[in-house]
């Protein structure tokens, strides 16, 4: 079983346009649809449809509707009442797949609720495969908030599962020098930057080299792997025992929202099954293309996703990557 816990989950609505986005003009919807959202989330949906048991922790107040739509998707949930509602988040997807996203703030979390948050997930996690820490944090949580949930779960359960981190700006830079061995980081090229203040997002999705190099430079008792999504250009894992890239298989891209979500949950859909960490990357990259060709956020199943036709070069440093890779 697999825990996921989403500090600041979203109701996400995805609108698809007939023609490309124009600013300032009346614009016409093909479609619109709403999903139950933010990064946890997402994974717990993904998995779930993989055929993984999985639990999704997050705040919300017992009538938000958000949780109506969690119900309605069958994603078993545990939540802490909050003051306040859940967050909606706006998706704008153009013909091609290029999306522009509106993200709102999310709720002031209190001590009260963030207190309770950590006991639940301690709790909840206890004897679990993986515990999944997602998603940004809200107003009122401190960014060392996901490095407070890892110290409480392996000092207060009686088997800690293993830990996997997918954030951004301050609060993944805060997990990862709070020198913890996470067990997992999912950083994107923009996240990968930031976290090691080196190159620009452009430069580490032009070729695979770049982002290998940064990954193979944390320190093993910071992060043990680090599974590195490069969007179509594909993904790399950076572990202790070593370092493998997959190249993305072409798909017709209808909407990028969720992809890593989902290249997270392959993953993790591997690792739960024992897979090796090629066919662990494998399945993540599958799964996060299998994502990109399904409309708004919604996750592909197990029979969508086909790691078969993902191939996996081992890489013993970024600089032995071969040329038309690097």
């Amino acid at each position: 079983m697999i825990v996921t816990v989403t500090m600041n989950p979203s109701t996400d609505r995805t609108v698809l346009l007939e023609n490309r986005l124009e600013r300032g003009d009346v614009q016409r919807a093909v479609s619109t649809r709403e999903d139950p959202g933010g990064k946890g989330v997402n994974v717990a949906r993904a998995l779930l449809a993989s055929g993984v048991d999985a639990t999704a922790i997050l705040p919300g107040a017992t009538d938000d509707p958000f949780l109506g739509l969690l119900a309605a998707a069958h994603v078993p949930t545990l939540t802490v009442a909050i003051d306040g509602r859940i967050r909606s988040n706006l998706t704008i997807t153009e013909p091609g797949g290029t999306t522009t996203k509106i993200n709102e703030p999310g709720p002031t979390l209190d001590e009260r609720a963030q207190a309770q948050l950590v006991e639940l997930i301690v709790a909840t996690s206890d004897g679990a495969d993986w515990l999944v820490l997602a998603g940004s944090l809200p107003p009122g949580v401190a960014d060392d908030f996901y490095a407070r949930i890892v110290r409480a779960v392996r000092e207060g359960a009686t088997s800690a599962p293993r830990i996997a981190v997918d954030t951004s700006g301050p609060a993944l830079i805060a997990v990862v020098e709070a020198g913890l061995a996470l067990d997992l980081i999912k950083p994107n090229a923009a996240e990968l930057a930031e976290l090691l203040g080196s190159s620009s997002e452009a430069e580490l999705e032009a070729g695979p080299g770049a982002a290998i190099a940064l990954a193979q430079s944390i320190p093993a008792d910071r992060v043990r792997a680090s599974l590195v999504t490069l969007g179509s250009v594909g993904a790399a894992l950076v572990t202790s025992e070593g370092t493998w890239f997959a190249g993305a298989p072409r798909v017709e891209a209808r909407s990028t929202v969720g992809a890593g979500d989902s290249s997270l949950a392959g993953f993790l859909v591997a690792s739960t099954e024992g897979a090796a960490p090629a066919a662990a990357l494998a399945r993540a990259v599958a799964s996060g293309a299998a994502a990109v060709s399904l409309p708004g956020s919604i996750v592909p199943t197990r029979e969508q996703v086909d790691p078969s036709v993902v191939d996996v070069t081992p890489v013993g440093d970024a600089a032995d990557l071969p040329k038309e890779l690097s």
